[in-house]
C-alpha cells in the first residue's frame, strides 16, 4: 500500500513579487480604501480579509507594491473557535518603519489562484490584523493577515494572496511600533517565509550559499548540516531547475524500498530571505518548494546525496 505523505509545514509558499510603479485609476473602477480601522471584522475568515481592494498597478504580483510612506496596523482579537465580527482593539502607526515592513512583505509569497497545504486544528486565541500602507501621492491600500495558534493563515491584500506566516511579526509590531520580520533561531529547522520567483524556477537565479540540512538524528541534537559556497549553490540550483515542473500539492507518495531521507536546502542570497526547497528521497515527486514541484530523477538524486551532510547524523566537518 502507498502511503500519502504532507510536505513540511515549514516550507514555505513562493510566489514572484514584482517591484512597481503606483498608478492611481478613477474612483468609479473600485470602491476607495477607508482612511480609518474599520469598528470590526467583518469577515468569519482567519486573515485574508480586507475592507477594500485598492486599484494599484502591481497589485496582482505583490502584497505591497511600490514604496509606501506610512503604515497603520489594526488590531482585531478573538478566538480562533468563533471566527468574525471581532471588535477594534486598537491602532498603531509606523512611520520610519515602514519602509523595512513594506519591503519585506513585497518579498512575500502571492498568487491570485488557491494552492494547498497542511493544517492543524488547535482552538485558541487569534487575533487579526489590518494594516493600512498609506502612499505619497494619496493612494493606499489594505493588508489583511492575523496570528494564530495553528500558524496557517492568509494575508490579502484583496487581490493577491500569500500562505507564508507573519503573524508574530505584526503582534511585536502593534505592541511595539517597530517592525521586525521574524526570522527562526535555527534555520534548519524554523520556519521561513519563502523567496519571490519560486512560482517559475524551483530554486531563483543569484544564490551565493547553500546550506543541506539533514534529519535531526535524536531530541538532544540538533540536524546535522553543511553549507557550501557561490559555485555550488548556483550548479545546484541549475540541477534543481532542470526537472519539468507543475504547481505544488504538497504532498508526496511514498516510494518503498528507497532511501527515504529527507533533506532541506536552503539557498541564501545577498538580499533577501532565502529559497527554500525539500528533498523527500523516498517519495513521488520528490522535490518541492511549496509552489512548485518536480520528480526526483537521478541527476538531482546523486548531487544532493554527494552535497549531503552525514547521514547517521554524526559529526559535521568543520564545525
Amino acid at each position: 500500500m502507498k502511503l500519502l505523505y504532507v510536505i513540511g509545514a515549514a516550507l514555505a509558499v513562493i510566489a514572484i513579487c514584482a517591484a512597481a510603479v503606483l498608478i492611481s485609476r478613477p474612483v468609479s473602477e473600485s470602491p476607495p480604501v477607508p482612511v480609518a480601522c474599520p469598528q470590526r471584522w467583518d469577515s468569519t475568515t482567519i486573515g485574508g480579509w480586507v475592507p477594500a481592494a485598492a486599484d494599484l498597478d502591481g497589485i496582482e504580483e505583490s502584497l505591497v507594491p511600490g514604496e509606501p510612506a506610512e503604515a497603520m496596523i489594526c488590531a482585531y482579537p478573538g478566538d480562533n473557535a468563533h471566527p468574525g465580527g471581532e471588535r477594534l482593539a486598537g491602532s498603531r502607526t509606523l512611520t520610519g518603519e515602514t519602509k523595512a515592513m513594506a519591503r519585506d512583505l513585497a518579498y512575500l509569497p502571492v498568487s491570485t489562484e488557491a494552492h494547498g497545504g497542511p493544517c492543524t486544528a488547535m482552538g485558541g486565541p487569534m487575533t487579526n490584523y489590518l494594516i493600512r500602507f498609506a502612499y505619497p501621492g494619496g493612494e493606499a491600500l489594505w493588508v489583511g493577515s492575523a496570528e494564530e495558534v495553528n500558524s496557517c493563515v492568509r494575508t490579502t491584500n484583496g487581490t493577491a494572496d500569500s500562505r507564508s506566516y507573519i503573524g508574530p511579526s505584526l503582534t511585536t509590531a502593534y505592541r511595539t511600533g517597530t517592525w521586525k520580520l521574524s526570522r527562526p533561531d535555527d534555520p534548519c529547522t524554523g520556519r521561513t517565509t519563502g523567496r519571490r520567483g519560486q512560482d517559475e524556477r524551483m530554486v531563483p537565479e543569484g544564490p551565493v550559499s547553500v546550506l543541506v540540512c539533514g534529519e535531526i538524528a535524536s531530541s538532544d541534537k540538533r540536524s546535522p548540516r553543511l553549507e557550501h559556497g557561490r559555485q555550488v549553490a548556483t550548479a545546484l540550483a541549475e540541477t534543481l531547475n532542470s526537472p519539468d515542473t507543475r504547481p505544488s500539492e504538497n504532498i508526496c507518495h511514498q516510494i518503498a524500498g528507497v532511501d527515504d531521507r529527507t533533506l532541506r536546502l536552503l539557498f541564501a542570497y545577498a538580499d533577501g530571505p532565502p529559497a527554500d526547497v525539500q528533498i523527500s528521497m523516498g517519495c513521488k515527486p520528490g522535490i518541492n518548494n511549496g509552489l512548485l514541484q518536480a520528480d526526483l530523477d537521478d541527476p538531482v538524486r546523486d548531487e544532493v546525496t554527494r552535497l549531503a551532510p552525514p547521514k547517521d547524523g554524526g559529526a559535521v566537518p568543520g564545525e
